[in-house]
């Protein structure tokens, strides 16, 4: 390591006496054991710097050591000498990334948690600058030197530590570090000030044209001078403020060489001195009672405004109570016609059982007269077409009878006989056929009826197996992420509510859903809290209506238009749970629903209490017990309503059951309920397989009858034809035809009853149907109106603490205000005693309090130097000199400044040629140290493009072109390298200057020229 260029490095004694120390060094390092470090300083009588320099160097847990150092360095040049694996490179890793170096610019690893010693969890790292001088970086805070401190963790964090000389921690914050790097023109990452051995290989061909450029302006400060334009600027505004600054000071200095002249004049005076003291204490004395005045006059306001405050406070608690009330009153008309609809329910339903069971009976008795009327019709129908045939069949027999023989005529009565009993017969099988195509479309009828009262059924079940298979699937989810119960975007949701409160748009970060923060002490309760809180679980809670519109943004990516959205409570957080202990519900063994929850959100269980009063709500698992101490009892004080195990909601007049048969929030064994959903499925599945099945055969049955009962109509159709026939079908015709007008009679009768009973039964349904719409609306109206109720109360209460805190303020002030009196008493008896006429003062008490000290110690002043002139009148002397000389300090600053703005005009020009000279001395460096091994080389700047191109001949003369860098060898390219980088060493500053094995690839010539 070598301190600041202080001397030109190509002087033979130079050159030749650090390597002849070297190598003395190196022969006293034989003796030393294997894993030891030597630290050889300089002792050169070159100057020392003053700032920037590294004085020393702690490690501990770095990389393979547990402990190096602390290592003292010198001033000047220093060689850190050692066998491999001794720590050399070790001390050298640890300056770059101690301060702030990046782990890959090591060549040591790519991550700084491989710095630290295996089996440790953190390494740490100490270095001290030195800061003295005038370029000390904040001396007044940090002092002689500065102690760089970095702690490195086994994840590959760091963090800082910058402390003074006395070791007080200034600064943990990188900024401050990379400040000082940069006042100091320390530069890690820069092979000019530290070239590691993989860079001296690689420095020159990795690098193009135009990075070599830019490193070459970086090196040599160039870059800088474009910013020394805006420091000097931000000097001349220093030395115009310090101008500034100075013409006041000659103001103040004028005065006092004025009250020097003045203490002159006025030694005489002291009498008059005297006699304004006596005024001032006058005005001083009443000067006091004059602001105790103004201060009760502010009093007096101040018990005026708060008075009427008051007044506006009772106001307003007036007309909270009236809200109160209203809210009250509305709370009950809505729950008396809620308590009077579901009395009316109660009221109609035996009615309307009633008039539906008579609908049934009047349904059967009309189409059982229905089937007798349509079978006599088809008789009637029959027989008269029977008639016309017989008709006929009797006309041509009569045609026929002249024309027969007797013979035939007997015959003919024989067979009258016959068909007479044949026609007996008949009637007989007539009517077996009618009673079987009664029986027939009875059951039918009956088969049909049970088709549609199963294929409802089915329709139930598919509904049933639906909504069961919906919520196994979301339960199925829930097991990898239980925030899935409250919808399949929470999780989504809660990531974009975190990242949008970390980018800030949040005051305080929402918290919800609500039901994800509580927890069951009973699982047994889970129904009965699910129906006590219903959509509150999955509502969100806001601080303030700015995060509740960041928040409704953000649900509008995740919930589709028109789509039911979670509540958002806008209230105040606060860190306290509310004190209801003298509000809350008790009851020695049932517990309420704040005391059934485990609650460790504030914000939580706050919400709760405003919008559902979850401290008012018991929690009974037996219905009997419920119905008992809500209904049966007098209800526990403070007990507004209770649930069941089953949901079932019970107030003291009446009692509403649940809809859910299982939660579906906040049961913990979620496999017990996927596996009961499940078999609740399968058992759906089969229900409708054996529905279906029982379907078909009712559908098979109903085909069967039907093709029966045509079968049946078919064979009535069979008549007979004679004359005897005729007449008895005549006969039978006419009883048909009576039968037919009864039983028609009867059917219209009974369908007008059937119908009248069907319109009662239909009137009785829809008003049942609308009294139950009109209680759905009721009852979201009546949780309005609760919460309305409990938000007036909280109003109320609100109002009733703000007055009561204004009145203590009122009071105290009113209590002031007589203390105030009393002191204005006092005051003013003093005043009389000091001066017993009042006057009137225009200057404040403080003003003349510091007249009368002044003027005092004027008194004194002139009563300690009395008869003295001699020092009145050196005092006044070098008052004036004070002032004269910083008159024309302040006009030599201001020539100053003229000055500067005349140089400024010629920097750029200057900048130019130093930038030109900059260059050559380069080139002039590069080739000098390449000529101490006969080599030659190029170096070519193109400063309209900002290119730097090298090129090296290695052989001698022209034995060899020039090549470019990576043509050499390992060890002519180390050379070539270390000759670039002292060339740059010659014109660029640089505190310290670090070189770790430059030599490993040069042969032994190359090493001693190095």
């Amino acid at each position: 390591m070598a301190k600041r260029k202080e001397d030109n490095f190509f002087s033979p004694d130079n050159a030749k006496r650090p390597r002849q120390e070297e190598l003395e060094d190196f022969d006293k390092d034989d003796d030393e054991d294997e894993c030891t470090v030597s630290f050889i300083n300089g002792t050169s009588t070159l100057t020392a710097a003053e700032v920037g320099i590294i004085e020393s160097i702690q490690l501990r847990n770095f990389m393979c050591h547990s402990m190096l150092g602390p290592f003292k360095f010198g001033s000047n040049v220093n060689f850190v000498v050692g066998n491999n694996g001794s720590g050399k490179s070790a001390v050298l890793t640890a300056l770059i990334v101690g301060l702030g170096g990046k782990a890959i610019a090591t060549n040591r690893g790519s991550s700084l948690k491989g710095f630290v010693k295996d089996g440790q969890t953190s390494a740490d790292i100490s270095i001290t600058l030195r800061n003295r001088g005038d370029d000390a970086y904040r001396a007044n805070v940090y002092g002689d030197s500065i102690v760089v401190q970095q702690h490195i963790s086994m994840d590959g964090s760091r963090s800082y530590k910058l402390k003074s000389a006395t070791g007080t921690v200034v600064s943990t914050r990188k900024e401050e570090l990379i400040a000082i790097l940069d006042h100091f023109n320390i530069q890690v990452d820069n092979p000019v000030s530290v070239l590691t051995q993989e860079m001296s290989k690689q420095f020159l061909q990795s690098k193009n044209e135009g990075d070599k450029y830019k490193f070459f302006m970086k090196a040599t400060q160039l870059e800088q001078m474009k910013e020394d334009y805006s420091y000097i600027m931000e000097t001349k505004e220093r030395t115009k403020e310090q101008i500034n600054q100075g013409e006041e000071r000659l103001v103040e200095l004028k005065r006092q060489c004025l009250e020097k002249e003045e203490r002159f004049e006025i030694i005489a005076g002291l009498s008059t001195m005297k006699t304004n003291l006596e005024h001032l204490k006058h005005e001083m004395a009443w000067a006091v009672v004059n602001e105790i005045e103004k201060q009760l006059n502010a009093i007096r306001d101040n018990i005026k405004i708060g008075e009427d405050r008051a007044a506006r406070l009772d106001r307003k608690m007036e007309e909270q109570q009236v809200r109160l009330h209203e809210a009250e009153k509305k709370y009950k008309d809505i729950q008396d016609k809620l308590e009077k609809i579901s009395q009316e329910t109660n009221a109609r339903a035996p009615e309307c059982m009633a008039l539906k069971e008579d609908v049934i009976a009047r349904k059967r008795a009309y189409n059982e007269a229905e089937v007798l009327y349509n079978r006599s019709l088809n008789e009637y129908r029959a027989l008269k077409k029977d008639d016309e045939q017989l008709y006929k069949r009797i006309e041509e027999l009569k045609r026929s009878a002249d024309q027969s023989l007797e013979p035939e005529r007997l015959e003919r009565q024989k067979k009258i006989s016959w068909l007479k009993e044949r026609v007996k017969t008949i009637e007989d099988q007539e009517n077996t056929v009618s009673q079987e195509i009664e029986q027939f479309q009875q059951a039918i009828e009956k088969d049909k009826e049970e088709h549609t009262r199963i294929k409802r059924e089915e329709s139930d079940v598919k509904l049933t197996l639906n909504y069961n298979q919906k919520q196994l699937k979301d339960l199925k989810d829930s097991k990898t992420d239980r925030l899935k119960r409250f919808g399949p975007y929470v999780p989504a949701l809660l990531e974009a509510i975190d990242d949008a409160y970390r980018r800030g748009q949040f005051t305080y970060k929402p918290v919800g859903p609500l039901g994800a923060c509580i927890h069951l002490r009973d699982p047994e309760l889970a129904l009965a809290i699910e129906s006590c809180l219903k959509g509150l679980l999955q509502a969100y809670c806001c601080h303030n209506h700015a995060d509740e519109r960041v928040l409704q943004a953000l649900m509008k990516k995740f919930y589709l238009p028109g789509a039911s959205r979670p509540q958002i409570i806008v209230s105040e957080f606060q860190n306290v749970m509310y004190d209801v202990r003298h509000r809350a519900a008790y009851h020695p063994e049932f517990p309420t629903v704040l005391t059934a929850l485990e609650i460790d959100n504030a914000v939580v269980a706050n919400s709760l209490i405003d919008l559902r009063s979850i401290e008012t709500v018991l929690l009974i698992k037996s219905n009997s017990v419920a119905r008992a101490v809500m209904q049966s009892e007098k209800p526990p004080k403070n007990c507004r309503e209770a649930f069941t195990a089953d949901g079932d909601q019970v107030f003291a007049g009446r009692y509403y059951s649940s809809e859910y048969t299982r939660p579906k929030f906040l049961s913990r064994d979620v496999d017990s309920e996927i596996s009961d959903l499940e078999n609740e499925v399968a058992n759906k599945k089969a229900q409708i397989l054996n529905l279906q099945q029982h379907l078909s055969a009712l559908e098979k049955d109903i085909k069967r009858n039907e093709e029966f009962l045509r079968r049946c109509q078919l064979h009535c159709k069979c008549k007979c034809n004679q004359e005897d026939e005729a007449q008895e079908n005549k006969i039978k015709m006419k009883m048909v035809e009576k039968s037919m007008e009864q039983q028609k009679e009867n059917m219209e009768h009974l369908k007008s009853l059937k119908i009248e009973a069907e319109n009662k039964y239909d009137a009785i349904k829809l008003k049942v149907n609308q009294l139950a719409d009109l209680a759905d609306p009721l009852k979201d109206e009546l949780n309005l109106a609760d919460s309305e109720v409990d938000n007036q109360k909280r109003g109320k209460r609100h109002y009733e603490e703000k007055q009561k805190e204004h009145l203590d303020t009122l009071n105290k002030k009113k209590r002031e205000l007589d203390m105030k009196e009393k002191e204005l008493e006092e005051k003013m008896s003093q005043a009389r005693q000091i001066c017993p006429e009042r006057i009137e003062v225009q200057k404040s008490a403080s003003i003349l309090d510091k007249e009368i000290n002044r003027l005092r110690q004027k008194i004194q002043a002139e009563h300690a130097s009395h008869g003295d002139r001699e020092e009145i009148m050196r005092q006044y002397q070098e008052a004036r000199e004070t002032y004269l000389d910083l008159d024309n300090k302040v006009k030599t600053l201001k020539r100053f400044i003229k000055l500067l703005e005349e140089i400024m005009t010629h920097r750029y020009k200057t900048y130019q040629q130093f930038r030109r000279c900059l260059t050559l001395r380069c080139k002039l460096y590069f080739d000098n140290l390449l000529s101490q091994r006969a080599y030659c080389g190029k170096m070519n700047f193109d400063h309209k493009n900002e290119t730097l191109t090298i090129s090296v001949q290695p052989g001698e003369g022209n034995k060899a072109a020039f090549n470019d860098m990576r043509a050499l060898s390992g060890g002519e390219r180390s050379f070539s390298t270390v000759c670039f980088i002292l060339s740059l060493w010659s014109i660029a500053e640089s505190p310290f200057r670090c070189l770790d094995e430059f030599d490993v690839y040069m042969v032994g010539l190359n090493f001693k020229i190095s």
